[in-house]
């Protein structure tokens, strides 16, 4: 015999495979989740022109997606936020990243950045000038509003 009696067993269990399946089941729903989709207010309405057409980044632009409501209020993941405020935050992260990546970048440069406005079908347009005016004070120089070229649901 090898092992003797009188030794007591020692009953480890083995957590290496336990903390692989953990591990790869958190790196899978890092891959997969969209944190884009979340930006986007899904009860706008957004207005109907039949000759809208996908958004054109060329594939190296950030999006900046603003979501206002019929009453011209900015919502962020479905929470209600002071306008000016958030797009100056934005445009001070914006400006701490062009600084940080490229020396030459000056503060009155133009954003890279494409501003998506999505805005309710009867949001007055003096609402989203007073967007828009906002988003040009700090920078921002592009510009894409959002909407369908049909009507959805009932």
């Amino acid at each position: 015999m090898s092992a003797s009696m009188s030794s007591h067993a020692n009953a480890e269990p083995n957590l290496t495979p336990m903390l692989d399946m953990v591990f790869q089941l958190v790196t899978f729903f890092m891959l997969v989740i969209n944190f884009k989709g979340a930006q986007l207010d899904l009860s706008l309405k957004l207005p109907v022109l039949g000759s809208a057409r996908p958004l054109d980044t060329e594939g190296h632009d950030e999006l900046f997606v603003l979501n206002i409501d019929s009453q011209g209020k900015l919502k962020v993941y479905g929470i209600e936020k002071d306008m000016k405020a958030y797009i100056a935050g934005e445009a001070r992260v914006t400006i701490a990243k062009m600084t940080f990546d490229n020396p030459k970048f000056k503060k009155g440069d133009e954003l890279p950045t494409m501003v998506v406005i999505r805005a309710d079908r009867v949001t007055p347009f003096k609402l989203l000038d007073d967007v828009i005016k906002t988003c040009q004070e700090h920078g921002f120089r592009r510009f894409s509003l959002k909407a369908m070229t049909k009507v959805e649901g009932p």
